[in-house]
């Protein structure tokens, strides 16, 4: 299938999530009664599409498309097809700073659709990648694994930090965030949709921006500047965009994982390595994922719920494990002794 046909159908499959997702859930909701609900007067079909299970679909189709979006562009920075918000600890980071402001009353405020758990989340998020670079840098560079290992760890920490913050919580408090701690978009509504679109469009903007400046970066840095790319500026601005972009996610849905490495690698299989159109379609079907993998889990566990950031890490999981063996049984001892790292591959 040619770039543009997959293009096309990842966007159709986007579409088809947002339309047929809203029906699924522990209460049938019937066409009819729903048309005519939002046509005329309400009717109890139209109000549980319109108030609970539309906007939960649409933010999930951007939280996840907006994460897919992020992990692809990553990646290509970094030239490792491990690298996303999640292994990089900047959803680990975002999820810290958000949990403080939301625990913690003397934190909080709140105006309109925006509290200071966003602002919070994007310290954090800024916060840990910043510490990952530097120790990535001390231990070998941004290329190498020591990228993933600092990432992880971090990402450990600050789900031990959240852990112990929430040993100074009243229990009946900190149930109202086990499942967002878990990574979920129970009790989504238009707020928190307008919320995260505010937060992230801006990041997604930033780094679609950058697309055609990625492709010469998987032949390395040296060489995407002698091909006339100010490097350190779209460096600069793709860790803005994908502070944002994450900061945004973590703040309404929490920590969840491996959308931003799901979606990019299966994208690239299709459609090939060519940023410009890789960018949109991760956008699309990470969307998809996200909203097809919370609608799976609203119908297999009804009338309960299985939280979508254990659905993903169940399916991400595996990926990221192959594509570490892969990526160690190739090697990178030739690419090493010519003082340069793998480009990214699916």
């Amino acid at each position: 299938m040619k770039p543009c046909g997959t293009s096309i159908f990842f966007f159709l499959l986007f579409l088809l999530v947002l339309l047929a997702c809203p029906f699924a859930g522990a209460e049938r909701l019937q066409l009819r009664d729903v048309w005519e609900g939002l046509r005329n007067l309400p009717t109890l079909d139209s109000r549980i599409f319109l108030h609970l299970r539309l906007p939960r679909v649409v933010l999930g189709l951007l939280a996840g498309g907006t994460l897919a979006m992020t992990g692809a562009a990553l990646q290509v920075l970094f030239r490792n097809p491990l690298a996303e918000p999640w292994t990089l600890g900047m959803a680990g980071g975002a999820s810290l700073g958000a949990f403080a402001a939301r625990a913690f009353p003397v934190l909080w405020l709140a105006a309109g659709p925006f509290n200071t758990s966003q602002v919070s989340a994007l310290v954090g998020a800024g916060g840990a990648l910043m510490l990952v670079l530097f120790l990535a840098r001390r231990t070998g560079g941004v290329g190498t694994p020591s990228l993933l290992l600092a990432g992880i760890t971090i990402g450990i920490i600050s789900g031990g930090a959240i852990l112990v913050a929430g040993g100074f919580i009243a229990p009946w408090k900190l149930a109202e965030y086990h499942r967002w701690l878990l990574g979920g978009l129970g009790g989504a509504d238009w707020r928190q949709v307008a919320a995260l679109a505010v937060l992230a469009l801006p990041g997604l903007v930033i780094l679609q921006a950058q697309a055609g400046e990625y492709n010469p970066f998987g032949l390395g840095e040296e060489m995407a500047a002698g091909q006339g790319v100010d490097v350190a500026r779209v460096r600069r601005l793709t860790l803005i965009g994908a502070g944002l972009a994450s900061a945004a996610v973590a703040a309404v849905a929490g920590p969840i994982g491996f959308i931003g490495l799901l979606a990019p690698h299966a994208v690239r299989r299709f459609i090939g390595p060519d940023m410009r159109v890789v960018m949109l379609g991760s956008f699309f079907l990470g969307g998809a994922l996200l909203a097809g993998c919370d609608t799976v889990g609203r119908v297999v566990a009804s009338p309960h719920e299985i939280p979508v950031g254990a659905l993903t890490a169940l399916l991400g999981g595996p990926l990221f494990l192959l594509l570490l063996v892969r990526r160690n049984t190739q090697g990178t001892a030739a690419s090493t002794a010519e003082g340069n790292h793998p480009v990214v591959e699916s």
